[in-house]
């Protein structure tokens, strides 16, 4: 298993007013760490994340995972968007046993597999529904087992929990630190929600209003299982929003809370 070093990193895209994305961000992400990424919109949240899948090049600088450049897409990265993109034609466990089958792994195996995770999500019964016979909720934790069924060394996640409603999604947080909790992969997990980037991660990397660079970095001690009212986490998310008062840009839209 390995981490990330990211190095002088910069996005620029191209166009008739070429726009600057991010900037200089230099950042390590440890091997087994829970990292939160917070910013506001435009900031280059998503776009760090996809450079970090390999799904696009930055303009300049360097990352490495591991030992080497990374260079492209790696079967070592699974990736979690907040659509799921579950196949509307396949069962729920066919869905999740989608990368496997792409991999060349017996069936006996995949359905094994997909019927461990789903169980670890909740999902247990529900292996030959539909994705539309499964509230938003479900089907964000279907999205989860089949990242997990991979048994990538990192999960790259971008705002998956933003599409569902708050107490869902407060499960889902907890659904997923049980699962970390489990195996203890490496997570980058990209959010504009300050209380779920303190409750859920390691540290929390805070970037400015665009081009986005590292403005802070805040280490989260607290031992798990946390308590979200707990007091040494009400205040790290103040210091958070403190930090954002002082660089925000005039535009840029509110944190959730």
């Amino acid at each position: 298993m390995a981490g990330f070093s990211i190095r002088q990193l910069s996005m620029v895209y191209g166009g008739a007013e070429p726009t600057e994305t991010l900037a200089d961000v230099n950042l390590d992400i440890e091997d087994g760490e829970f990292l939160c990424i917070l910013g506001p919109s435009g900031c280059g949240k998503s776009t760090l994340l996809e450079i970090l899948a390999g799904l696009q090049q930055p303009t300049a600088g360097e990352v490495r995972f591991g030992p080497d450049a990374l260079i492209g897409p790696d079967r070592r990265l699974g990736v979690v968007f907040q659509d799921p993109s579950l196949y509307p034609w396949r069962t729920i466990q066919r869905n999740v046993e989608l990368g496997l089958e792409i991999g060349e792994t017996g069936k006996r195996e995949r359905s094994e597999a997909a019927q461990r995770y789903l169980k670890m999500v909740g999902l247990a019964g529900f292996e030959r529904k539909y994705p539309h016979q499964l509230s938003g909720g479900m089907r964000q934790r279907a999205g989860l087992a089949r990242a997990f069924a991979n048994r990538p060394e990192v999960l790259l996640m971008d705002e998956p929990f933003g599409a569902v409603d708050h107490l869902t999604r407060l499960q889902l947080q907890d659904d997923l630190l049980a699962i970390w909790e489990a195996d203890r992969k490496t997570v980058v997990f990209v959010t504009h929600d300050v209380s779920e980037a303190v409750y859920l991660g390691d540290r929390v990397v805070l970037l400015s209003p665009r081009p986005g660079r590292i403005q802070e970095v805040f280490a989260v001690p607290q031992r798990r299982p946390r308590k979200r009212e707990d007091a040494e986490l009400l205040k790290i998310q103040q210091d958070i929003y403190l930090a954002i008062q002082q660089v925000r840009a005039p535009d840029s839209v509110e944190f959730a809370i």
